[in-house]
């Protein structure tokens, strides 16, 4: 059955495991996903890091992390299991042989080694920052490459919307006060409509790109049809936790890329469009679950770094685990 605005919970989630590649023997390094997290600063090292180690613990082969110098040394200290690059540079930190060119240029080149990359998270507004993440953006656009627009990376979305307008490889992740300026930026009056409309709105003004307007009830909408995800959450609203949603959707969109390229034998029944909404349901599926389960162990002393241990946990009761070839013996 196609996905539709009338498709239950369980089926979309049912959808979202055939998705999921199993673990199988014959896979290498990489190739159950490849993601790069883009941002982190000297003001912001965890940002990164709770996007970064969310895909890892979802699953992601290699998890990246491309930051400034002042953050890379930081967020080492967090996990030996992250790869840190210090390649992003502040405009008042840009050396004499420096510029915003040679900078991108650095960044550019490692986009060929990956499948999905996150933009946003500690990324802050500096301008060479910003300016650097929008050249990356328009060779990502040229490669096809998969990407997550959270946090100031949606300032380029709001101030630069030519980036991702008709870019249907794109997910934004607004929360309430982003999707508003968002919303402004785009002509659209926030008092018109519920919210699933307004959702569906902004995706059709950005030109079908997907949006997860987060929330008490998270909407997502690529502008054809919505998605309610409105799985039970946490009740603290400690910072961070957006960032586990950025991570986790990252590596489901890695998997898609595996189920696209069919690297083991399914049915192939579930096309581009519809697996892209798969992934961001997945995603705040997920998330939602985490925060639940964090709320439960740590109630109002709840911070993001907590989300981060129950994602595998979040995974099995949402998601769940496909079998081995062994276990199928």
């Amino acid at each position: 059955m196609a996905l539709s605005i009338s498709s239950t919970r369980a089926e979309i989630l049912g959808k979202v495991y055939k998705m999921i590649p199993p673990m199988l023997e014959k896979f290498h390094k990489g190739q159950l996903g490849r993601v790069a997290v883009i941002g982190g600063s000297e003001d912001y090292t965890g940002a990164p890091y709770f996007s970064a180690m969310a895909s890892a613990k979802l699953g992601c082969d290699m998890s990246h992390v491309i930051c400034e110098p002042g953050a890379s040394q930081v967020i080492k200290t967090y996990s030996p299991n992250l790869m840190v690059h210090p390649y992003m540079r502040q405009q008042k930190n840009l050396a004499q042989d420096e510029s915003i060119d040679s900078i991108s240029e650095q960044v550019i080149g490692m986009l060929d080694r990956l499948h999905v990359i996150v933009i946003g998270p500690g990324l802050g507004r500096d301008p060479a920052m910003q300016e650097t993440c929008a050249r990356v953006i328009t060779e990502a656009k040229k490669k096809n490459i998969s990407f997550v627009l959270d946090a100031d990376g949606l300032f380029l979305a709001q101030t630069r919307p030519e980036l991702v307008k008709g870019y249907k490889e794109c997910i934004l992740t607004p929360n309430i006060v982003e999707f508003g300026r968002l919303a402004k930026a785009q002509n659209i009056d926030m008092e018109e409509g519920d919210k699933s409309k307004l959702c569906e709105k902004l995706a059709n003004a950005f030109g079908g790109v997907t949006i997860i307007q987060k929330g008490a009830k998270d909407y997502i909408s690529n502008g054809k049809f919505t998605l309610v995800s409105e799985g039970e959450g946490g009740l603290k609203r400690s910072g961070g936790q957006g960032d586990t949603l950025t991570g986790s959707l990252a590596t489901l969109l890695a998997y898609r890329q595996a189920y696209l390229e069919k690297i083991w034998d399914h049915d192939g029944d579930m096309q581009s469009d519809e697996l892209l909404a798969l992934c961001a349901y997945g995603g705040s599926a997920i998330t939602r679950e985490c925060s639940r389960l964090a709320f439960k162990e740590k109630g109002r002393s709840l911070q993001a770094a907590d989300l981060t241990e129950h994602v595998h946990t979040a995974f099995l009761d949402i998601i769940g685990e496909k079998p081995t070839e062994e276990s199928k013996l």
